[in-house]
């Protein structure tokens, strides 16, 4: 019975990242030695068990065979007789293919450290194509390592293509697709992920809403990098920087969807998008089953971020209607949020990366101004029901009328 530690937390260490998991791996031995050792079997498909003590989990060596369709359908087989080497076969990337035995011997059978000193993401063996879910697992390792110099090797990106035309994709659970790109939107280059399932093909089978958007242009005056594809792909390159939300990462993302359904000869304008995109999120959100609290923001800033890159100008009535329209004074903590993602799509463009975006800061102003509205004493004075919630939006509207006369005056 040897035990070795694989996967990422070798790969990690050989990176000198932080290991966060461990994972083993078991040969030479049967379940019946590990429930002996006091080992807690979780396993429901394959033997995996969960150290008595640790807690950390060791699965048998197993060999796949593939049964059926999509990322289910596998056969597997343990046996004390399956070795390190076989069991590593069966992993996506070399570079999740290396072992480490109990006195810190590499196995590495499959060229893994090769590929990290070289940053390349290659497949083990053709076996990958027998699972889709390993296309999105690369184009989020890609995403997560891209910092680092590392790139998808031809090969691999080609193996990736040929089971995108061959509609592997199509079998792969909405929630699966979910968890990976929820994954990605925490990584360093969330936008890599992207960028890695459109080179493929994968991006318009998954993602067809964003992938429309690349080809379209936009006036370019407000937008000298024109493509809108890339203008989405820059803004999230930005809200990275500015934020290690998923839920901002994923508006800044969406918050142009509705261009991609604006008919050619409307080019480059794009006329009610905002509303258009809010359509296009609700589809979006329904057909991956996207937690709620994405959703709500993400359709927020794909309705109302003009009127934030509009801060400067908007009439005071204006100002307040969108602030109540986000719902700030209720959930005040949650316009930071939009704010952070107005202020990714206003900076991600070419040439504008440096500028300061104070609309984000003329709406933080008007919300603390108008948020102090006495409530109470309107009540005191006879106001209730609808006149009370029309008084409440008289006062605020004032509120922000002063805050404005104050910021002319100061010029």
């Amino acid at each position: 019975m040897k035990t070795y530690l694989v996967g990422g937390a070798v790969r990690d260490q050989l990176l000198k990242l932080p290991v966060k998991d461990r994972d083993w791996v078991v040969v030479g031995a049967n379940p019946e030695q590990m429930l002996a050792q006091k080992f807690v079997a979780v396993g429901k498909d394959f033997p995996v068990f969960l150290h008595p003590k640790s807690k950390e989990e060791y699965a048998l060596a197993r060999t796949e065979r593939k049964s059926g369709k999509g990322y289910t359908g596998f056969e597997c087989f343990s046996s004390p007789g399956v070795s390190v080497e076989e069991d590593l076969l069966r992993r996506d990337l070399t570079i999740n293919a290396i072992a480490q035995d109990e006195q810190g011997q590499l196995v590495d059978p499959y060229g893994g450290q090769d590929d990290l000193n070289a940053r390349i993401l290659r497949h083990v063996s053709p076996a990958f194509r027998e699972d889709p879910l390993r296309i999105l697992r690369v184009a989020r390792f890609a995403a997560r390592f891209y910092h680092l110099g590392f790139r998808v090797a031809d090969e691999t990106m080609a193996l990736m293509t040929q089971m995108t035309a061959d509609d592997e994709l199509q079998y792969l659970a909405a929630e699966r697709v979910w968890s990976e790109t929820q994954r990605a939107l925490c990584t360093n280059t969330p936008s890599q992920f992207f960028e890695v399932l459109r080179h493929c093909g994968a991006l318009a089978k998954l993602f067809p809403e964003i992938d429309d958007l690349f080809g379209v242009p936009q006036p370019e005056v407000h937008h000298p990098e024109i493509d809108t594809g890339l203008h989405t792909m820059m803004s999230l390159k930005l809200a990275a920087e500015l934020t290690p939300s998923p839920v901002v990462r994923f508006a800044v993302l969406t918050h142009d969807v509705g261009k991609g359904s604006t008919p050619q000869d409307e080019w480059p304008r794009h006329i009610a998008h905002e509303e258009k995109g809010g359509v296009l999120i609700d589809a979006l959100s329904k057909r991956l089953r996207v937690p709620s609290d994405y959703s709500k923001l993400a359709k927020r800033v794909a309705v109302y971020h003009t009127y934030c890159h509009r801060a400067l100008e908007l009439k005071p009535a204006t100002m307040v209607k969108t602030l109540e329209k986000l719902q700030a004074y209720r959930q005040p903590e949650k316009l930071e949020d939009f704010l952070i993602a107005c202020e990714a799509d206003a900076r991600g463009r070419k040439g504008f990366e440096e500028r300061v975006y104070p609309q984000a800061q003329r709406f933080r102003d008007a919300l603390h101004a108008s948020y102090q509205v006495d409530t109470q004493a309107l009540v005191k004075a006879g106001y209730a029901g609808k006149q009370l919630g029309e008084a409440v939006h008289q006062e605020r509207v004032r509120a922000v009328k002063q805050l404005g006369e104050q910021y002319d005056s100061a010029k």
